[in-house]
């Protein structure tokens, strides 16, 4: 029953996820990227502290803590350049270009923990790969846009939060895990959006719903509900779930913006959830 529960969440975090890419993109026309994600995790980090204040004081550790602010600064350049390449792309091809954080988490680990990858892995990254390739090479000799770009330095940023996060979590409860990362991504966004980038900001209904629902919903309350969620399921089944994530921003796009791939682009979507599922279930034997 606590298996069923915790997919069931976990789906509904990979559904919460993959409909805000249209709200975000529609926000980003009256707010600039670096001020709406001090907005959302200054909101979110507010919410977690009066949430966990209590479990937060009995678990602090000066060392855990900086696991958490570390997993935060990864967790923020993740956001960063996702939002900031979604100005120049549409909310389909982020989703999915997202989406290889799953695929590059077990090199980034094989790198970081001296290990040798899985041959379901490097098939996995290679169909992915080609897949990320018709998604987003345009043209006669095929330049990937800046958006898409942007967009894949945040999946490397995110792939690099989940492996840190996987290295602390086993040591710390997640209250202090999460209230640690929420906030050094407020801090990291506070600094910076004010000297970066220009302050573009027009208080529309569709910023202050984005800055909400982000917020609480898609921050507080998303990591939270994974913290507990993952006690009860695999890492394996955890990311399955979250590949459904780019099949909702592509619904979600079809239905509200009447956007569509062309065939090639849909080809890459495709071959990107093969390769994502390749490295998860790992069909291959290890030798």
């Amino acid at each position: 029953m606590n298996r069923r529960k915790a997919d069931a969440a976990l789906a509904f975090n990979a559904l919460v996820w993959g409909t805000t890419f249209v709200l975000n993109k529609e926000a980003l026309h009256y707010i600039s990227p670096l001020l709406l994600l001090a907005a959302r995790f200054t909101l979110a980090g507010l919410a977690l502290v009066v949430l966990y204040q209590r479990a937060v004081r009995v678990q602090i550790v000066a060392g855990i803590a900086w696991g958490g602010c570390l997993a935060g600064l990864f967790l923020f350049g993740g956001f960063a350049f996702q939002t900031i390449g979604l100005k120049y792309t549409s909310p389909t091809k982020s989703a999915f270009i997202t989406g290889l954080c799953t695929v590059m988490v077990p090199l980034l680990a094989a790198l970081v923990y001296r290990s040798r990858p899985r041959v379901s892995e490097l098939v996995g990254v290679s169909v992915a790969t080609i897949g990320m390739g018709l998604l987003t090479l345009e043209g006669p000799f095929g330049s990937i846009g800046r958006g898409d770009l942007l967009t894949l330095l945040g999946a490397a940023a995110f792939a690099a939060h989940i492996v840190t996060l996987g290295h602390y979590s086993a040591s710390v409860g997640f209250e202090l895990l999460s209230v640690a990362q929420v906030s050094a991504a407020a801090v990291s966004a506070l600094s910076l959006f004010w000297w970066v980038q220009p302050i573009q900001v027009q208080w529309q209904p569709v910023v202050i719903w984005a800055i909400l629902i982000t917020g609480l919903l898609c921050t507080a309350a998303a990591f939270t509900v994974q913290a507990w969620a993952q006690r009860f399921t695999s890492s394996t089944r955890t990311a399955l779930i979250y590949a459904l994530e780019p099949v909702f921003a592509w619904m979600t796009s079809w239905i509200v913006l009447g956007e569509s791939l062309s065939g090639r682009a849909a080809g890459g979507a495709v071959l990107i959830l093969a390769g994502v599922l390749l490295v998860e279930v790992k069909p291959f034997p290890s030798r």
